[in-house]
Parts: C-alpha cells; structure tokens; sequence
C-alpha cells in the first residue's frame, strides 16, 4: 500500500481594501440620541401607558466600554447619520454595472494578486465568502473571476463571522484535492445596510472592509512572505443567540421585510458567556493536534467581534498578562467587519515573524461557528 502526502500549501499574498469614510463613536452617538429622543417624544403617551418601551440614550464611553470600538469606516456614509432615514445610502446600479460588492472585492483581490506576484492567468479559482452577498445570484465570486479575467471557476459562501476561514478552508481543500493550482479568497464585507442603527446596543456594532489572500501550492510560489498551512479545523454548533432573518421567504409570508429581526440581532451576554470557551477549547485542540503549546504560538489573529471574548479568549488560552503584540487588535478603529476582521490583523501584523514561527487565524461567531488554521512562517 502506498500513501500520498499532502502537498505543501501555503498563503503567499493578502490584501485589503478600506473604505475612505469613517464614522466615530460620537458622530453616531449625536445621530442616534436626536432619533431616540425624538420617537421618545413622538410616542410618549404610549410610552407612558406601557405600551411602548422609551429608546434608551448612549454614549461614546459606553459603546468604547462594551466592545473597543472607538470608529469604524462605512462604504457609504450617506444616510446612516440622518434620523430621518438611519441607514446607510446606496443608490441602485444597473444590472450592466458592477456591482458594490464585487467593485471591493476586486480592489482586495488586485491588492492580494500583487502581494503574491500573481496575475489573472495564475489563478483558476475564486471563492467570495462573506456574512452577506447583495443578491442571490449570479455568485459575486462570478463577477469578481469576470472583472479580473480568471479562467476556471468561482463560488459564492454565507458563513457569516467564520465566513473567512471556512473560505480558506474550501481553498485549502481544493489545492490539496488538484482542483485548483491558485485561489483567491475574498471577503468583501459590506454589513453596514443590515445594522440596526435604531438600536442602542448594536447600532455601533459593524463596519465595512474587503480582504483577499492567495492560496497555493509551495512549487509555484515566489512570494518572499508565506505561511505554510499546517492544518485547517472547522467545527459549528446551532444557536439563534446571533441571527440575521433577512430573506426572499419574506415576501411570502407577508411580514415586513425590514423589520427589526429581519437585520442583525444577538443576545450579546450569551454569546460572550457561551462562544469564548468554545473558542478556546478548538484552539487548543487544534494545536495539541501538532504537539503545539498555545504559549508557543507567536501571534493569535482572532474575529474581531469584541475586545473582551477576545481577551477572554486568550486568558482561557495562556492566562494574565499576555503581550499585546502576541493577539494584534484592529477593532477600536475599523469595528466588526464581520468575517473580515481577522483577516485585517493578518494583513496589518505579520511582518514580525520569522522563519518556523507558529500563528494561529481563527473565527468564531454565528451558527455557532468556529473556524481556525494553524501557519507556519516559512
């Protein structure tokens, strides 16, 4: 019996692409207390009688203490600020127009392409996978092979805050199996017209980003800065505790299709409570898996969602007083960008890493997902 190993597969390239407008905690905080003081005042004998509850009021330190999140950059900045409208402004494209989702993503990619000294010809796969795509099809992944003239195939993947590592899983997956020679891997983040801007305690939640990577086998590549994949591992759990029921059923069942369930919503002390051990634990093992300690990993990239599951993640890990530098935090000034967001600290802090030192990317978030891959700087 002979047994075949697998091939060397490393990620070669990352790019990111950031939108030029930012929205800081106290542009939003001015927004949104005018709105609630407003609807306070517009529906005060209801509220009064009990049959409404009164919007609460926020504030920059609250919304810096519940979560790090100082400012976040938006694609549109238009209309998220007016409480007349509380959401963002997107003026509908023509269908022969590309679209706003792919536009960013093949900023990202283009970005991701160069890094790893690639071009449209290398490539022959292309996966889009992110917490929410503007339509249903044609795949975005589609238009993004189209835009930059890659032959071969693309997809489109919803897996909403693990949407990025469960892409470079599928990427992995393909190189290993020969399906594929190069991947592209994008996350094109646009989350901020599924927030609820009405609401104190997710209004200052998300922001939106695009992030790429190119995945491929060690014999083509010629990028200086590369990461073996030592392993991939997924695991998922259902939970409602964060959901988003936005959906073509809607118009079936003759709801509102904006209403507040249909965006983005969480019991936010459970998922803490429940996701941050479940986290670390598939970490853990991840990493015993190659006879790794967590202590002699040299950088941890995890989901930027919330400073604190973060820091309760790698207490659960290494213990107190772990080096800033080891777990490299982005979300004070881009917030949640969902599936993206660690991605953005792989890109903004790797440079550091020399030759045989060990990183770990890992997400954690809706379904519950975890998703996580163990690198090894080459």
């Amino acid at each position: 019996m002979t047994t075949t190993s697998l091939p060397e597969i490393l990620i070669s390239g990352s790019g990111i692409w950031t939108p030029s407008n930012i929205i800081t905690n106290e542009e939003l905080v001015a927004s949104y207390n005018a709105y609630a003081e407003k609807f306070n005042s517009d529906h005060k004998t209801a509220i009064e009688s009990g049959e409404m509850e009164e919007k609460p009021l926020s504030s920059a330190r609250f919304i810096e203490k519940a979560s790090g999140i100082k400012a976040r950059y938006v694609y549109s900045k238009e209309g998220i600020l007016d409480i007349h409208r509380m959401r963002p402004e997107f003026p509908e494209r023509k269908e022969e127009q590309i679209s706003n989702q792919a536009e960013i993503a093949v900023k990202a990619a283009r970005k991701a392409m160069a890094a790893a000294g690639k071009t449209a010809a290398d490539i022959d796969a292309v996966i889009v996978s992110c917490a929410y795509t503007q339509r249903a099809y044609p795949a975005i992944a589609i238009e993004v092979q189209n835009e930059l003239g890659i032959d071969g195939f693309g997809f489109d993947m919803l897996v909403a805050c693990s949407a990025a590592t469960f892409g470079l899983h599928r990427a992995y997956d393909c190189l290993a199996s020969g399906s594929a020679k190069c991947v592209l891997a994008i996350n094109p983040e646009l989350v901020t017209p599924q927030v609820n801007y009405c609401d104190r305690d997710s209004h200052f939640i998300f922001g939106d980003v695009s992030t790429a990577i190119i995945m491929e086998r060690a014999e083509t590549c010629t990028s200086a800065n590369n990461y073996e994949i030592l392993s991939t591992k997924a695991m998922t759990r259902f939970s409602s505790n964060i959901r988003s029921n936005f959906g073509h059923m809607s118009r079936a069942t003759d709801v509102d299709p904006y209403g507040w369930d249909k965006l983005f919503h969480q019991a936010g002390r459970k998922v803490f409570e429940e996701v941050s051990p479940i986290a670390a634990i598939h970490i853990n093992d991840h990493l015993a898996s190659h006879d790794i300690k967590p202590a002699d990993v040299k950088k941890y990239w995890l989901h930027q969602a919330n400073i604190h599951m973060n820091k309760m993640v790698i207490k659960q890990l290494l213990g107190e007083n772990v080096p800033s530098e080891a777990t490299p935090t982005i979300i004070d000034r881009y917030a949640n960008t969902a599936s993206a967001g660690l991605l953005i600290a792989f890109h903004l802090h790797n440079d550091d890493l020399k030759k045989g030192d060990i990183g770990v990317i890992c997400s954690f978030g809706a379904g519950y997902s975890v998703g996580s891959l163990v690198l090894r700087k080459r």
